[in-house]
């Protein structure tokens, strides 16, 4: 099958946004969204909850022996009321155990609230509709409790309604549903004090130090390697202040071409130039062919593809979603075609 015109009739979603490096005119980037100051590591808390009042969707645990944790869980529940119920007599679906996580600042103060994530631990079909219990959330599994979390659950559709990209329900996300209960340990800033590159790259580095030598005078910052910019300050210079105007730098930071799918509903993203060079990819019942047609191959073949050489991600994408291919086996083509050198920019499968 020659494919010289694609009509997008596939059931699969492929979102495609192309970011072409071409005319270089890219925007100028904030420091502060580049970098990370030192030891300002994002603190994890983790606790087990409930979510209650769900739809008959819960763990089908019934009590005695064979009720298990979330049985066990209501049971302690209650007894902080003065109520006591026995285990065996507990018949429950409206109840999911979940494992509560979140990642918070550590600049947040007491009262500040952040967004959690819940995941159900036992076997219940759907959180949809429920509301989490006041969980205590540590820093440490034998630590004690810096913040609780609790609130109405959401959980989200995917943005799919394909029969490749199912729904989970499992999971659920609230928001503001995380209080943090007491202030965390906090980074001291010093004279000296190095900038983190979330991404490590030397041009990039470099750019950054020769924005804040510029700025605040020379000699102030020294790239240390790769993923480090070190910044000196005199004594004499407010170092809020000074750190302030460095986070509000601007610089044109490196583009590393870079192709993202989800292989769940089979979204494609793409980053800077993205020609794929020839190659012949087999998976399943599809085949890529990417090259000059020669003259014992002009057969048309169910499922197949075949284009130029130098043709853009965009189009190798919509071609394969104009022969159904599922979202999974696009994403195992692109890995392919990285994987022969056709294709140069890095390859992302989540």
């Amino acid at each position: 099958m020659i494919l010289t015109r694609f009509v997008c009739t596939a059931t699969v979603s492929i979102a495609l946004v192309v970011l072409p490096m071409l005319a270089r005119a890219q925007a100028d980037v904030k420091i502060r969204d580049l970098t990370s100051p030192e030891g300002a590591l994002p603190v994890r808390l983790v606790g087990y909850g409930l979510a209650i009042g769900l739809d008959g969707t819960g763990d089908r645990a019934i009590g005695g022996q064979s009720g298990g944790p979330t049985v066990q869980s209501i049971v302690n529940i209650l007894r902080r009321f003065n109520i006591e119920v026995p285990p065996d007599l507990i018949r429950m679906r409206n109840v999911a155990a979940v494992l509560v996580t979140a990642e918070v600042s550590p600049f947040l103060r007491a009262g500040g609230r952040f967004e959690i994530h819940a995941s159900s631990m036992g076997d219940a079909r759907s959180l949809r509709g429920g509301v989490l219990y006041m969980t205590p959330l540590v820093a440490d599994p034998n630590g004690p409790a810096v913040a609780t979390a609790q609130g109405s659950l959401l959980v989200s559709d995917g943005g799919s309604t394909t029969r490749y990209a199912p729904t989970v329900e499992t999971s659920a996300r609230i928001p503001t549903g995380g209080v943090l209960d007491v202030d965390l340990p906090r980074p001291v800033v010093g004279a000296v004090s190095r900038l983190l590159l979330r991404e490590p790259d030397l041009g990039t580095a470099t750019r950054i130090a020769t924005a804040i030598n510029a700025s605040l005078g020379e000699k102030t910052a020294s790239v240390e390697d790769e993923g480090s910019v070190v910044v000196t300050l005199a004594d004499t210079v407010n170092r809020p202040t000074a750190y302030t105007k460095i986070r509000e730098l601007s610089i044109k930071p490196e583009r590393i071409p870079r192709l993202m799918i989800d292989s769940k509903d089979g979204s494609v993203i793409a980053g800077g130039e993205m020609l794929v060079g020839a190659a012949t990819i087999s998976h399943g019942a599809i085949t890529l062919a990417i090259g000059a047609e020669t003259a014992t191959d002009m057969s048309p073949i169910p499922g197949s593809v075949r284009l130029p050489v130098g043709t853009s991600v965009q189009r190798i994408a919509t071609a394969l979603q104009a022969v159904r291919t599922p979202p999974n086996e696009i994403a195992a083509i692109f890995a392919a075609l990285r994987e022969v050198g056709a294709l140069t920019a890095e390859v992302v499968v989540r």
